[in-house]
């Protein structure tokens, strides 16, 4: 089992650095085509390229901050619980949520194939979907194992007090 939870955290970690480097690009192509619109010569795709490093920045990075809690929690409530529920309560939501995104990740790779067999491509740059696509479905299948550990996390919290 712990092996297996460090596969998935050290599969995360590289994932967001995958992330991390699309930023850094998106930066840089954004700022070489305003700049480069000054001069007249504007990067044919921008447009097209920022969309698709976004998606690829938020599939990419979904797990990473889920498994260090970047995301944010309203706890008003949950606090009051004693521990045992707080548990329960954690275990269920991370059940509920691993079983959302491997639906994602399913039906996003489903979608990816068809786009793929049609040979469906971007507009402007003739780029082709499906790798963008398979990108999001791997980031919420990643998403769905680091949830999934945290629900034996949580069990097993709850089962120890």
């Amino acid at each position: 089992m712990l092996r297996w939870v460090r596969i998935v955290a050290v599969t995360s970690g590289r994932f967001n650095y995958v992330a991390c480097a699309a930023v850094v690009f998106m930066m840089v192509l954004s700022c070489a085509d305003v700049a480069l619109r000054l001069f007249g010569v504007p990067i044919p795709g921008t447009y097209e390229m920022v969309g698709f490093l976004g998606a690829l920045i938020v599939a990419f990075s979904l797990a990473y901050t889920s498994l260090h809690r970047g995301h944010v929690a309203v706890e008003v409530v949950f606090e009051k619980l004693p521990p045992r529920a707080q548990s329960i309560v954690s275990a269920v939501g991370d059940l509920i949520s691993a079983a959302l995104f491997g639906l994602i990740s399913w039906q996003s790779l489903a979608y990816g194939i068809d786009l793929r067999q049609s040979g469906e491509v971007s507009l402007t740059l003739q780029m082709p979907l499906y790798p963008f696509v398979y990108s999001i479905a791997a980031g919420c299948g990643l998403l769905g194992l680091v949830l999934l550990v945290d629900f034996i996390r949580s069990v097993r919290r709850g089962l120890e007090k």
